[in-house]
């Protein structure tokens, strides 16, 4: 302890915290009050339940955003595809190509052999002749998407629930 100027001893900071801590143990036999202790039982469990409702809404409006995103960049694949396609049927003396064709070619991106890609396989189907084609997008999972995409060569993107075989038919695919 420090000498004041004026004769009296000041007291430091921390005798000043223990002196009042003592006087609260004997003000309130011994006992701390609400204020001085964490958060009850029941605060805790309040907080967490919000917490769930809050996930349990948030998290299927997620999964059907990330959903409707890999749809849509089936759609703009497709569209890709078919544009290489156009453009290897210039090269290649009239015949449209297969993915490695259009790889080899660096027409599309060599991601397309593993799959998928943004959720999504895709696949070509040839003719015989290779003069027709038809180029199809199935989800990968369940949570990947609802459709089933194909494009032909007319370019007009269409979609359906159930894979196409051969040249496809269905409902076109809104611009």
């Amino acid at each position: 302890m420090l000498a004041g100027t004026n004769g009296t001893e000041d007291l430091s900071v921390f005798d000043r915290l223990e002196a009042d801590f003592k006087f609260q143990l004997i003000e309130y036999g011994g006992k701390m009050n609400k204020t001085n202790k964490g958060f009850s039982l029941l605060e805790l469990l309040i907080v967490v339940a919000i917490i769930l409702i809050i996930a349990t809404i948030a998290i299927p409006s997620l999964l059907r955003s990330r959903q409707a995103a890999h749809e849509a960049a089936a759609v703009a694949t497709l569209r890709t595809i078919n544009t290489a396609e156009v453009t290897y049927l210039s090269t290649a003396a009239g015949q449209f190509g297969t993915i490695p064709d259009l790889i080899s070619n660096q027409l599309i991106p060599s991601n397309f052999v593993p799959g998928p890609v943004s959720g999504y396989n895709f696949s070509i189907v040839l003719d015989a002749t290779n003069r027709d084609f038809t180029v199809s997008a199935f989800p990968a999972s369940a949570n990947d998407g609802r459709y089933a995409y194909f494009v032909t060569p007319d370019g007009t993107v269409r979609y359906g629930t159930v894979a196409p075989t051969g040249i496809a038919s269905g409902t076109p695919v809104s611009q």
